[in-house]
């Protein structure tokens, strides 16, 4: 018998009991309402044949076969282009050095997994703000002596800091701020002495044109506030007539009280010396 031919075979009470008893398990799981429960009940005890019971369960999870799970936790969604700024390789830059002198790695860049850079009487800059990234965990070994390296990273980038510094320093201010989810993470070792190394954390430069001048005197206003109608956002416009003029510069310090200077001698108030008295 071909299997062409199963569909065609009569169906027996035994057959249709055993779908009945996955549609009451649907319906206790809540897989099927009421209305259809009852609907495809009275369809499988109306059938005649394999193939006419067949459709009934063909979207139900049949026993001893696991469906596919679903978490029923909110995983928070990744940052804005994260993911595709993790793009593997080996990076397009992987040191620097800066003797005297200073180096620059900022704009669209591969960050690598190991950046090393040195600066000796000289300066360095690492910008991260517009950089892709060849890992999602990436280290900056910055050696500074009687120097300075900066490394600015965007918001959202968390920043772990593990540097030494023996008359020198490295700047701690940024770590311990959490990244956002698929953000990369930087780390940043190295050594400094009679140097440092200082890290930033500064928006890039998509949101720097959010900032919008608003006011007179060109006060920064973020362009998200203003769609949120936040009320110190809406200042009202002022009138011609009621413009405060800018400040006015004062002394500080009022002039000291003395005794008035002698006045300077000149040729209409001091004597001819030259000239002999008359005998």
């Amino acid at each position: 018998m071909t299997d062409d031919a199963v569909p065609d075979l009569r169906a027996s009470d035994a057959d249709r009991e055993r779908v009945a008893g996955i549609l009451r398990d649907a319906l206790a799981e809540g897989r099927l309402d009421m209305a259809e429960f009852e609907e495809r009940l009275d369809a499988t005890y109306n059938a005649r044949t394999y193939g006419e019971l067949a459709p009934i369960t063909r979207d139900l999870p049949v026993a001893g076969v696991t469906g596919p799970s679903v978490s029923l936790s909110k995983e928070p969604a990744g940052g804005p282009g994260w993911a595709g700024r993790i793009v593997g390789g080996e990076g397009s830059s992987t040191w620097a050095v800066a003797v005297m002198s200073g180096f620059q790695r900022k704009g669209r860049w591969t960050m690598p997994r190991r950046f090393t850079c040195f600066a000796f009487w000289g300066g360095g800059e690492i910008d991260l703000r517009e950089a892709d990234f060849a890992d999602r965990e990436v280290e900056i070994n910055a050696i500074a002596i009687m120097g300075g390296v900066d490394v600015i990273v965007p918001p959202g980038v968390e920043v772990v800091v593990r540097g030494i510094g023996v008359m020198g320093g490295f700047d701690h201010q940024e770590e311990g701020v959490p990244g956002d989810p698929g953000a990369p993470r930087v780390i940043v070792t190295g050594f400094a002495f009679w140097g440092g190394v200082g890290i930033q954390r500064k928006p890039t430069r998509a949101e720097k044109r959010a900032v919008v001048p608003l006011g007179r005197w060109g006060s920064p206003l973020l362009e998200r506030s203003r769609e949120l109608g936040g009320g110190w956002a809406q200042a009202a416009p002022r009138s011609a007539g009621s413009r405060t003029p800018p400040p006015q510069h004062r002394r500080r310090y009022p002039a000291a009280a003395g005794p008035t200077a002698p006045p300077v001698p000149t040729p209409s108030n001091c004597p001819d010396q030259t000239r002999r008295p008359s005998a």
